[in-house]
């Protein structure tokens, strides 16, 4: 009775990817605007805006109606500059994650790959063990 392990005809399960690449000229633009919004350029502009809008009415200075029209009022500024904050996040999170999962993916590989040498040398064991058994065997009936 052979009590060798099989060697399984499927190869080992891949990991998926769960990012997906943009198929459309939208989607494609679309994926910028995160690291658009989280530019420190962008969040410099947001906080001077927010320093001419919010800041200068509170010490008397008068912006003018236009300006605060088109520039909208603190609960404009404060909300825009937190959403780039949310956005800079997601964009970093989204960067660790794909970088975790590309040392994942390489540690999955070389384990695999450890696990086929030790199941090589086990055969090696096994069969080695095999022809021990047999030259004993065969000694044991030379002797008698």
């Amino acid at each position: 009775m052979d009590d060798t392990p099989t060697e399984s005809a499927d190869p080992p399960p891949q990991a998926a990817s769960v990012h997906l690449p943009p198929q459309t000229r939208l989607d494609k633009v679309l994926s910028v605007v995160p690291r658009a919004l989280s530019s420190h350029v962008h969040i410099i502009f947001l906080g001077a805006m927010g320093v001419y809008l919010v800041l200068l009415p509170l010490v008397g200075l008068n912006v003018s109606a236009k300006a605060e029209l088109i520039g909208g009022n603190y609960t404009n500024v404060t909300s825009d500059l937190g959403a780039c904050i949310a956005a800079g996040l997601t964009v970093h999170l989204v960067k660790r994650d794909r970088r975790h999962s590309r040392e994942l993916e390489e540690l999955s590989q070389a384990l695999h790959g450890r696990h086929d040498k030790l199941e090589e040398g086990i055969q090696a064991a096994v069969a080695a063990a095999a022809r021990a058994e047999a030259a004993a065997a065969k000694l044991a009936d030379d002797r008698r």
